[in-house]
Order: C-alpha cells, then structure tokens, then sequence
C-alpha cells in the first residue's frame, strides 16, 4: 500500500503541484513561501491519504489542503506580526528581497488589484475566475456553501472592477 500511495502522490504532484504554487502564491505573496506550503500540501496528502474518500476529485482534495496549509500559515503569520510590532519599538517598512515578486507583465495589474481585494473575495475569485474550478469544488475547497460562493463571486467581481478603475487600469467610460 506504502509504495501504491507513494506512487499516486508522485503522480498528483507532477500534475498539480505548479497550479497549487501559483495558487498559494496569489494568497502569501511570497514565491519561496509558497513552495514551501505546497510541499507541506503534498507531505499532508501523502501523510493523510487514507482519509480522502473520493467523494470529489484528487485537484479537489489538494486544493483544499492547500487552502487549509496555507490559512494556518497567515494566523501563525499574524500572530507573530502582532507581537513584532507590540513589543519591538522600530519597525523596518522596506520589502525583504522575497517578497518582490515578478508576475509576467500583462497579467500584474490584475493581480495587484486581486492583492487588494479582501481576503473572501480574493479566494472565490482565484479558484473560479483563475484556477477554474466549478461552485462545488470551491465550496468543498473554502468549506463554504455552494450559494456563499456564488453571493462571494458576484460581490468580488464588482469589487475587483472597481479596484481597477482605483488604480487606474481600467476606464469607467468603456466598462
């Protein structure tokens, strides 16, 4: 059973693993970061393979140990956030060299302005609009139900436009 589960892992990782990356890294902002939580995405599939039922499909599944991965690491991020700035008095606002991300040139105004949204928003619109997936894998995937994501998606697309015009990248006149 051992080697069949290390196997299917191997598997899903080479089909999915570059679409996982991409989606941490909508959410964290940090490419090295999210390598490393999708590793820990992969390391929690195998390490709980026996729980998935299939009752969805494999994308599904990682996708939702991503998402899981990736909202702990932003609480314990948080937190730690927190108690810098309470109890260190000088705070340095320039960017770690990490942090500066190269996104391709067309699609870098879009994703600052998804970087903006709130946090629900930027989710449904990342998993529907982006990654593709159907209202039931992103309900399944957020742990939400099927109509908070359709309500999520129509209040973010409106949001994200407006954003756009905020910064400047798309024109109120031929919207």
């Amino acid at each position: 059973m051992s080697e069949f589960r290390k196997k299917e892992i191997t598997n899903w990782y080479d089909q999915h693993s570059k679409s996982i990356v991409s989606f941490i890294l909508l959410m964290v902002k940090d490419y090295q970061q999210a390598e490393d939580l999708t590793h820990e995405t992969f390391v929690k599939a195998y390490l709980f393979y026996d729980t998935f039922k299939h009752h969805s499909s494999e994308k599904t599944w990682l996708f939702s140990i991503a998402h899981n991965v990736t909202v702990d690491f932003l609480r314990r991020q948080k937190t730690s956030i927190f108690f810098k700035e309470k109890f260190l008095s000088h705070k340095d606002n320039n960017p770690l060299p990490e942090e500066i991300i190269q996104i391709k040139e067309e699609s870098n105004e879009l994703y600052k302005a998804i970087g903006e949204l709130k946090d629900t928003y930027r989710k449904v619109i990342i998993l529907r609009k982006i990654k593709g997936f159907s209202i039931e894998d992103t309900s399944k995937i957020l742990g939400w139900s099927e109509s908070k994501v359709k309500s999520m998606l129509f209040r973010a697309i409106p949001a994200l436009k407006k954003q756009l015009i905020k910064e400047g990248y798309w024109d109120e006149k031929t919207s």
